[in-house]
């Protein structure tokens, strides 16, 4: 038989997370590179280097990713971090600034921790990085062995983060139980996929329970057993599922459709990754013919202030105008590995269903 190993991303969380920092970092040596978002780095890097203080730990610098996760940025960083002679890199931030580090960590063979500064994605515990060209359109995926070894979730930097951040997480979350469980559907699992979408229930009855609540609690910059609930279905929940399945089981029609609208002029630019994914959930549901589901998650996603037409998105539900859309839904990777054939009349069909329902 061949061998297996499955590796997890272990994680910190509380309202002061950072204090766990040096005694687990210390084991893999005192020097440290962060790569980070601009914003994440200002608003949170104080508090960490607070929490270093005297430890034995030095950030020896701290650099601005750039502004996407390129290869070329990659190269650069992993170079950069050789260079300085560190021994482990930080990544802080959203999903791009992680990626970007975690990314170089792996061409540097260095070991990397993760401080997600929001909810907007499972970056900060998955074995991939999402790359784009230079232009800022989608390249590929860069697969790692492991993930991070450790993710620090402070509930506090959490708290003081852009709702929205949260909002377009929950949304995204929300496709990984739907999505994992309908391109999984007829298959026999092995027990590491079979695990992994039994977690992707997880993805989604804590975010029904708890996520309004998180959701305002976060407007609020409160911190609250409901946005830790919340928190931790976006980032650590998902996070296992990716590092769980086989990558059949991943994706489906919901980020199908998401990468589809984004090849809309300055679609991209105005919505944000999570709240589109949502609403691919909703055209899978309705492709799919459960609409009982497809109303309750409606009625959620309408209590989230998250989109659920293509008007509300200011897109005409026009034949002509979609047809690239369709046709890139259709084709897309994620549709590699689904239950039964879908047409672009289906996918097209389905919107119209949505929209009036």
């Amino acid at each position: 038989m061949n061998t297996r190993s499955v590796y997890y991303c272990n994680y910190s969380v509380g309202e002061d997370a950072y204090q766990q920092t040096a005694e687990i970092c210390l084991a893999y040596g005192k020097r440290a590179l962060l790569i980070g978002g601009e914003k994440a780095t200002a608003a949170a890097l104080p508090r960490l280097q607070t929490h270093l203080a005297g430890s034995g730990i030095k950030i020896v610098e701290s650099v601005v990713y750039g502004k996407d996760c390129t290869f070329s940025a990659i190269r650069s960083w992993a170079d950069y971090a050789k260079l300085l002679r560190v021994d482990m890199i930080f990544a802080m931030g959203g999903g791009r600034a992680m990626d970007t580090a975690k990314a170089a960590a792996e061409d540097a063979g260095l070991p990397v921790f993760t401080f997600p500064t929001s909810a907007s994605t499972c970056s900060a515990t998955s074995a991939l990085s999402v790359v784009y060209r230079e232009d800022g359109s989608f390249e590929d995926f860069y697969y790692f062995r492991r993930p991070p070894c450790h993710c620090f979730i402070d509930l506090t930097v959490m708290a003081q983060a852009p709702w929205q951040f949260l909002q377009a997480g929950i949304g995204d979350t929300i496709g990984k139980h739907f999505e994992c469980h309908f391109s999984a559907r007829g298959d026999k699992l092995e027990h590491s996929s079979a695990l992994g979408r039994e977690i992707s229930n997880m993805c989604y009855a804590p975010l029904l329970e708890y996520g309004e609540q998180a959701l305002a609690d976060c407007k609020a910059h409160k911190v609250s057993p409901a946005l830790e609930q919340a928190v931790l279905a976006s980032v650590v929940s998902t996070g296992l599922v990716s590092l769980l399945v086989h990558n059949d089981y991943n994706s489906a029609i919901a980020h199908s459709v998401y990468y589809a609208l984004v090849l809309l002029p300055g679609f991209e630019e105005r919505w944000l990754h999570g709240n589109v994914v949502a609403y691919g959930v909703l055209i899978q549901l309705a492709v799919d013919n459960d609409m009982m589901e497809a109303r309750r998650l409606k009625s959620f996603l309408h209590a989230l202030e998250i989109p659920t037409t293509l008007a509300e998105m200011d897109i005409p539900l026009d034949l002509g105008y979609l047809q690239p859309v369709l046709s890139a839904t259709v084709a897309g990777p994620d549709m590699a590995h689904i239950p039964y054939p879908v047409s672009e009349d289906m996918i097209f069909e389905a919107m119209k269903v949505i929209e009036q329902l």
